[in-house]
C-alpha cells in the first residue's frame, strides 16, 4: 500500500525519500513529477522513451533524504534551447 499512501500526501517529494527510493520510484513508474524542496518541482525520466519525439535527456540530480546530490534519472529537454541558462 505504500503507493496509496504517496498518492494520498500529493506530489512525491525527493527530500522524503532516501536516493535509493528516489531512484526505485522513478525506475518503477517509467515519469513521474517529483516535488525537490519548497515549492519546486519536475518531470522526471527513466529513460528517453519516456520524452517527445524531439526532445533528448539531460542527467537529472535531486536532493534527498540521505543527500544532497542524488542521480534520480533524466529530464526531457528539447536540444538547442537553453530554457533555464544551466548549460
Amino acid at each position: 500500500m505504500p503507493d496509496v499512501a504517496l498518492a494520498q500526501q500529493g506530489r512525491p517529494s525527493t527530500l522524503a525519500m532516501t536516493c535509493g527510493q528516489a531512484r526505485n520510484y522513478l525506475a518503477a513508474r517509467g515519469a513521474a513529477v517529483l516535488g525537490t524542496g519548497g515549492y519546486t518541482y519536475d518531470r522526471f525520466v527513466r529513460d528517453r522513451s519516456f520524452c517527445e519525439p524531439t526532445e533528448i535527456t539531460r542527467n537529472a540530480v535531486v536532493p534527498a533524504r540521505d543527500t544532497p546530490e542524488c542521480f534520480v534519472g533524466y529530464r526531457c529537454i528539447e536540444p538547442g534551447r537553453n530554457w533555464f541558462d544551466d548549460e
